[in-house]
């Protein structure tokens, strides 16, 4: 059965968040999506000590106010009450700009460690880049203080859409990231996750089409998880946004967390290594991340635009409003795949 949520079945939050409205599990367990049907881009979840499920998702324009950061909670992965900004105070090198997205979080002890996206004020070449950045708070909701500088800074759209992982076979901390039309990267942490390891240097992992305006012109948005013998590297592509959005998770494995990686084309001919696409409703699926419930099954939560409110606004033509869904994985012959977002419902998560 599904129904909607109301702010006011919300739990107790001392932040003063709100819940919003989206599909989530009744009595029997079953979920519709959306799980949150406003402007939610780029989510990524982890699960923290106190049994919440908190999703960073990319800045948003609320109420006439700009969230730098977004985060939000759940208990069961389907019901989630916005908490507000993560970031409430812009970094020093980026206090003229508004450009702040795909948070990644990962937890060390009792620090919480976000790897992000930002537009800087300045930039050492004459077209304006993008940088990663990394803030850190000692609670999941925040609030989370920039480390004073980028951790990378370039043109273009090179430095963009990290991701932390830590290596359960090698110990190692690894930071992915990328890429526009570059590869997508991953390099090895130092200790400290606020630098690189010593020596150490990034590596290509997996590439756009090389084919002038071949589909996907660029890769970005990785999320990497390790099933059985196998890390999978999920990335996304092409056009995330506005009239012309394309978008799709593509996916790709190796027997280790640097590469190399063979594409799911390469292993099984699959078109693009697609393995969530759009469909009727549903346009622009992507930028993933991935979880495992109370049962070991793996779900994706991910963005897409509901081709029946594409916009947050109708003046805004390029900025699509992009919200959460969450749907199962499922194996093919060692592959992970769902298709295409559904729209009826289906058993919730097992939390």
């Amino acid at each position: 059965m599904h129904d909607s949520f109301d702010s006011a079945d919300a739990p107790a939050d001392a932040s003063g968040g709100s819940a919003a409205r989206g599909g989530f599990a009744s009595q029997e367990q079953t979920y519709t999506n959306p799980i949150l049907d406003t402007d939610f881009p780029d989510p990524a979840v982890i699960r923290a000590p106190d049994g919440y499920w908190y999703s960073y998702a990319t800045q948003t324009l609320r109420d006439g106010q700009w969230i730098n950061i977004q985060v939000a909670r759940s208990h069961d992965l389907v019901r989630w009450e916005q908490l507000g900004d993560a970031l409430p105070e812009k970094p020093e090198w980026a206090q003229e700009t508004q450009d702040f997205w795909a948070p990644s979080v990962i937890c060390d002890g009792s620090t919480y460690f976000m790897y992000y996206s930002a537009t800087p004020d300045f930039c050492h070449v004459h077209e304006r880049g993008h940088a990663l950045a990394i803030a850190t708070s000692d609670s999941p909701a925040g609030p989370f203080v920039d480390m004073g500088m980028p951790l990378l800074l370039g043109a273009g759209f090179e430095y963009i859409d990290p991701m932390a992982f830590d290596d359960p076979a090698t110990g190692k901390r690894l930071l992915y990231w990328g890429s526009g039309f570059q590869p997508i990267k991953v390099q090895e942490l130092a200790a400290d996750r606020m630098s690189f390891a010593t020596g150490s240097e990034p590596v290509d992992l997996v590439w756009p089409n090389p084919v002038q305006g071949a589909f996907p012109r660029l890769v970005e948005a990785a999320w990497v998880i390790r099933h059985d013998e196998h890390y999978y590297l999920f990335y996304s592509g092409d056009n995330c946004c506005g009239p012309d959005a394309e978008y799709g998770v593509m996916v790709a494995r190796s027997k280790s967390a640097t590469g190399p990686f063979e594409t799911l084309e390469q292993a099984k001919g699959v078109p693009h290594s697609l393995m969530l696409h759009k469909n009727g409703r549903w346009l622009a699926p992507g930028h993933n991340c991935v979880v495992e419930d109370k049962a070991g099954q793996l779900w994706m939560l991910y963005h897409a635009i509901d081709r029946d409110r594409p916009r947050q606004r109708q003046e805004d033509e390029i900025n699509s409003r992009r919200i959460l869904l969450i749907d199962p994985i499922e194996w093919r012959d060692g592959w992970p795949h769902i298709g295409t977002p559904s729209g009826k419902p289906r058993k919730a998560p097992a939390t």
